[in-house]
């Protein structure tokens, strides 16, 4: 892709402060695609300390909504290379409730799958609430799919493309979907991390120019040029709210082992930190989504090296900081001058 600096001229835009009201939502689901144990990681991230790690960050209130409710829809109806449907749909449309409540409550609506399926609830319960959201979906695959385009008829390939008003008409009627619109534009969407695309996902993204920053376009330009391209590209009066939907695979395979679809060459741990560092410093995240951790793969290195991971992507998401705190009195520490301390230093040869 052609990378074109964009400088944001001087103008009168909304002053946004990064909300100190976190609210969590767990969706125990797994029925988006076909391997078992992604169902477990909202109890396992809660199990490492997720809300007791978010609690250590200053000044953060932290509300946990529980989970979800996930049982299996009680309807038969099926839709060709679709797997799961109306599950699939019966867990989104109480999530798309919840996360509005979250929202409406002044708290940043943190939701941890699951797998990325769960991307339509989200998403849609965030547009209800700011019809002028843009999205940053962090991952490995575009999730761009139709039920046509599919090769595994998983639906958490399917999400993004569910969601966007502009492809609403390569869908055919979906039983037990008529809950959710696709209101959401693609011009608004932006990608990081991307690295396995199918050449559909591939003709989607060139047709609507949406901005995307590979793997190899981020090694080029760096995370912060690449991030910050695509905020000033979606959102460049700099008043928009913000929602990152990210799914752990975005991260390198050696970074996050426990999921199910790994894909080598991925973000660093640092440069997904970072990324969430920079999307805070905006004021405007007010919806994140950690997807697609699977406890039940691997062994426990692993398991526990990717729950870390997707902690301190949280953590970035919300405001902890890596330079630490200061230590109490450290004002009041006496400064030495070079001259006191080649004396000090010459008494002490003396």
């Amino acid at each position: 892709m052609n990378f074109v600096r964009v400088f944001v001229r001087n103008m009168s835009h909304k002053k946004w402060e990064p909300l100190k009201g976190v609210g969590i939502i767990g969706v125990p689901f797994e029925k988006g695609q076909k391997k078992y144990g992604v169902s477990v990681a909202p109890a396992a991230m809660r199990s490492a300390g997720l809300i007791e790690h978010l609690k250590e960050i200053d000044g953060l209130n932290v509300v946990d909504y529980g989970d979800i409710e996930t049982v299996s829809s009680k309807q038969s109806v099926a839709v060709n290379n679709m797997s799961h449907l109306p599950t699939v749909s019966a867990c989104n449309e109480q999530l798309s409730e919840r996360v509005s409540q979250v929202l409406r409550d002044g708290r940043i609506a943190v939701t941890i799958g699951g797998d990325h399926s769960i991307g339509v609830g989200t998403v849609d319960g965030h547009y209800k609430v700011n019809e002028d959201m843009i999205l940053i979906w962090v991952d490995a695959h575009a999730d761009i799919n139709t039920n046509k385009t599919s090769e595994s008829g998983s639906v958490h390939g399917m999400p993004v493309a569910l969601l966007v008003k502009e492809l609403s008409d390569y869908w055919p009627y979906l039983p037990t979907m008529d809950w959710q619109v696709p209101k959401f534009s693609i011009k608004n969407l932006g990608y990081v991390g991307l690295r396995s695309v199918d050449k559909y996902e591939r003709l989607v993204i060139e047709k609507y120019n949406v901005p995307t920053f590979a793997m190899e376009d981020i090694e080029e330009f760096g995370i912060k040029n690449s991030i910050n391209h695509i905020l000033q590209t979606l959102d460049p009066c700099l008043n928009k709210p913000i929602h990152v939907s990210f799914d752990i695979d975005s991260l390198d395979a050696l970074e996050a082992p426990s999921t199910g679809t790994p894909v080598r060459g991925g973000l660093t741990l640092r440069e997904a930190i970072n990324l969430m560092e920079i999307i805070y410093s905006t004021g405007r995240l007010r919806a994140i989504d950690l997807v697609e951790i699977n406890p039940a793969l691997g062994n426990d290195s692993d398991r526990k090296r990717t729950i870390e991971a997707g902690l301190a992507v949280l953590r970035a998401g919300l405001g902890f900081s890596r330079k630490g705190t200061a230590p109490r009195g450290i004002l009041d520490l006496p400064i030495q001058t070079h001259h006191e301390e080649d004396y000090l230093s010459k008494a002490k040869q003396n």
